[in-house]
């Protein structure tokens, strides 16, 4: 189920979700960070099983909120890719053909060796270093001191709850600073960090059940 928490920084209004990306409203765009394409067929190809259809639930989650908002484009902010070129491409170049006017911009993050010609095979439409809009910056990796809000990943934070039972519970989260937002990994399929972010943060974890903020 979706829950969202809808919040206005840089007079641009965002809503986020429990399904791992942000919806910009005034772009009518989804927003996702680290979707890793292929990174589970890199460890089945490694000797380690893993569910091929880790990707398909991946693939459904986004579709889900594409025809939730309806969406006319999609922002992935970095990590696209996992390891070059893969077998999850082609489950990517099928899932993109449900929407052919969809617009698919990437902005490249440490992982997307490959080249742009393989991406726009696979329905990535435009292909960027980082994306500028007004004061608004998509980039992978979050600079510490930038001139303008940041949207960028790249880190997969997470927060730590200490529960009565002594134990904790790990949660995805975004991370809301005044000078920009951390996205979450889009892709279930990986670790969180759970450091400290330095400077003031709010920090709106999810689950399957909501949304939420620390």
């Amino acid at each position: 189920m979706m829950f969202v928490e809808e919040i206005v920084f840089n007079d641009e209004t965002w809503i986020l979700t429990n399904q791992r990306a942000l919806y910009w409203t005034s772009q009518n765009a989804v927003v996702l960070s680290d979707l890793h394409l292929g990174k589970t067929a890199h460890f089945r190809k490694n000797g380690i099983a893993l569910p091929s259809q880790l990707i398909h639930k991946d693939l459904e989650r986004l579709a889900n909120m594409v025809a939730y908002f309806s969406a006319s484009k999609v922002f992935v902010v970095g990590d696209f890719l996992h390891a070059g070129k893969n077998s999850e491409l082609a489950h990517f170049k099928n899932w993109k053909q449900q929407f052919p006017q969809l617009e698919i911009i990437l902005i490249k993050g440490n992982h997307d060796r490959i080249a742009e010609q393989h991406l726009q095979e696979i329905g990535v439409t435009k292909i960027h270093s980082s994306y500028i809009h007004k004061n608004i910056q998509l980039i992978h990796e979050c600079v510490s001191e930038s001139d303008f809000f940041t949207i960028s990943g790249h880190i997969h934070p997470g927060i730590s709850l200490r529960l009565t039972t002594k134990k904790h519970l790990k949660l995805p989260c975004f991370v809301v600073q005044s000078t920009g937002i951390i996205l979450p990994a889009f892709s279930s399929f990986t670790g969180l960090d759970t450091k400290e972010i330095e400077g003031d943060a709010t920090f709106y974890a999810f689950s399957e059940e909501g949304i939420f903020a620390i």
